[in-house]
């Protein structure tokens, strides 16, 4: 798009171009589910990338979730979950109903 503009080969182009990659892709149509896992709560964290020479800029940590059905018993359907790898454990260790009960008392499950 701007590789063939001469005002814009200077220095500051590969930092220019990838601004525009980062708003390319945040912008509304790529973006269409919040990033929280629906059984442990996880959410983006916002830090810091840190250089050799110690300078900081802001980056996104995002968590490792994954759109899993699940299948629950009692009802005899499957439901689909956004979930962490970590509350994938959950999962397995405590069980899938109990996991359902504790998410929807925090919020974050509506159904």
């Amino acid at each position: 798009m701007y590789e063939n503009d001469k005002n814009f080969n200077n220095k500051y182009s590969n930092r220019f171009y990838s601004y525009l990659n980062f708003l390319y892709i945040r912008t509304p149509k790529f973006k269409t589910m919040s990033q929280i896992c629906q059984i442990t709560g996880k959410r983006v964290m916002v830090g810091n990338n840190v250089s050799h020479a110690n300078n900081k800029r802001k980056r996104v940590f995002l968590p490792n979730l994954k759109v899993k059905r699940f299948f629950l018993p009692e009802e005899n359907k499957w439901i689909t979950l956004k979930v962490s790898a970590h509350g994938m454990k959950v999962i397995n260790k405590k069980g899938l109903s109990a996991c359902l009960k504790i998410s929807k008392e925090k919020g974050l499950v509506k159904r």
